[in-house]
């Protein structure tokens, strides 16, 4: 019979990806937490949140994070246009994923494999602004087969990260 691993007895490589994910509004305490754990677990470089009022100290949050809070690097904007303007000029490929007429499915996109990626994602209820994919040139969307067109923001990215890390591996 199998035993389960725990965290500390699995023999996964730690490694950080160039991947920065740019949070447009995200606000769910829980969804706040959950991106944090599986930015842990895909070694995203960076967090952003801009265009939110995020407790930092929510009890869900706390939960929902495992502590990853403490270990994955963050910080606040005031300003996601001149975010993603900087991450341009750091030479990041700036991606929104965001299910548009124009977005192209998640696995038909091109990266070289030292590519640095910004990953822009959504508000819970809107998804990414209009100001920012009126911005970013290239959107992608995660191909679907039930009669829903959206994911929770997390799981979506979740999904994404999974793929961009396989890809620039």
């Amino acid at each position: 019979m199998p035993n389960q691993l725990t965290h500390t007895s699995t023999d996964f490589p730690s490694k950080k990806f160039p991947i920065k994910i740019v949070c447009d509004g995200l606000q769910s305490p829980a969804n706040v937490g959950a991106l944090f754990r599986v930015s842990e677990a895909f070694g995203v470089s960076e967090i952003i949140f801009c265009n939110a009022d995020i407790n930092f100290d929510s009890s869900r949050l706390r939960k929902t994070a495992r502590n990853t809070d403490k270990t994955v690097s963050y910080r606040i904007s005031e300003d996601i246009l001149a975010e993603i303007d900087l991450l341009t000029k750091e030479n990041y490929k700036v991606i929104t994923l965001e299910l548009t007429d124009e977005s192209i499915a998640l696995e038909k996109i091109k990266l070289q494999t030292d590519e640095k990626i910004a990953l822009v994602i959504g508000n819970e209820q809107h998804g990414v602004s209009e100001a920012v994919l009126d911005l970013i040139s290239q959107s992608v969307h995660i191909q679907m087969f039930g009669d829903n067109s959206s994911l929770n923001v997390v799981q979506a990215t979740g999904i994404a990260l999974f793929n961009l890390t396989k890809l620039l591996k």
